[in-house]
C-alpha cells in the first residue's frame, strides 16, 4: 500500500499530552498536543510543534512558560473537551472540570490526577510560516509515586498512558502494553553478547 507523505500520523503513534499555559492577563489553557518528543538523551530539553494561531502558542511567547501533564487513558473525556476550539478567554480548567496542580518553578498549574509533570521555559522558537518549533527546556520534573519505581521508570501498564493513533475519519485513543522482552541498552553495543532472557530485569512493583 503506498501512502501519501502527508498520512505519516497514521503509521506513528503518537503520544498524547496536556499542555498548561497562563495568559498575560491570567487566564488559565489546557490544550492536548501529540506532536511533542524530547530532544536527545540526556538534554533536559522537550520540542512541541504549534499551528502559528494557537492560545498555547501564544502564551508561551508571551510568558515563557508551559506545563506538560501526562495523563491516563481513563482521561479521555476530558482530553476531548480540551481539544475544543475555545475563545482565549475561555478557561479550559473550569471547562473540562479538571482540577489545576500548583507548579513549584513556573507560573502555570499542571493537571491534577495526571502521571507526570513536567515545568518548562521556553529555551527558542524556530519559526516557519504557518507553524513553529517550540524548544523548552525542563526545569522541574514530578511524577506520581504509585506508578514508577525509585529509579522514576513507568510501570505503563499499571499508569496507563494515554496515546492515540489517527485514522482518515478519526482517531482512536490508545495505550502502550508490554510486548513480551525486556532489553538492556548495552545490547546496541556492536559486538556485544546480547543478554540471556533469565536476565531480564521487569519495572520492580513498588
Amino acid at each position: 500500500m503506498i501512502l501519501r507523505p502527508s498520512q505519516r500520523e497514521q503509521v506513528l503513534p503518537l503520544p498524547v499530552a496536556l499542555i498548561s499555559t497562563v495568559s498575560e492577563g491570567g487566564v488559565r489553557n489546557v490544550a492536548p498536543w501529540s506532536n511533542l518528543t524530547p530532544i536527545l538523551r540526556p538534554l533536559d530539553e522537550i520540542v512541541l510543534a504549534s499551528w502559528i494561531k494557537r492560545d498555547t502558542l501564544d502564551n508561551i511567547r508571551a510568558t515563557g512558560e508551559f506545563v506538560v501533564s501526562i495523563p491516563t487513558a481513563s482521561m479521555v473525556d476530558e482530553v476531548m473537551i480540551c481539544a475544543r476550539n475555545y475563545p482565549p478567554d475561555v478557561d479550559e480548567f473550569e471547562e473540562a472540570g479538571l482540577a489545576p496542580r500548583p507548579s513549584v518553578k513556573v507560573r502555570p498549574p499542571g493537571v491534577k490526577g495526571c502521571l507526570a509533570w513536567m515545568e518548562c521555559v521556553l529555551k527558542e522558537e524556530i519559526a516557519r510560516k504557518n507553524f513553529s518549533l517550540v524548544i523548552g527546556e525542563v526545569i522541574h520534573l514530578e511524577a506520581d509515586d504509585r506508578y514508577f519505581n525509585d529509579s522514576g521508570e513507568m510501570d505503563f501498564e499499571r499508569a496507563q498512558p494515554l496515546s492515540v493513533m489517527l485514522g482518515r475519519e478519526g482517531m482512536w485513543f490508545t495505550r502502550p502494553i508490554r510486548s513480551g522482552r525486556f532489553v538492556h541498552y548495552v545490547e546496541m553495543t556492536a559486538g556485544r553478547t546480547p543478554v540471556h532472557p533469565d536476565q531480564n530485569t521487569p519495572h520492580s512493583e513498588r
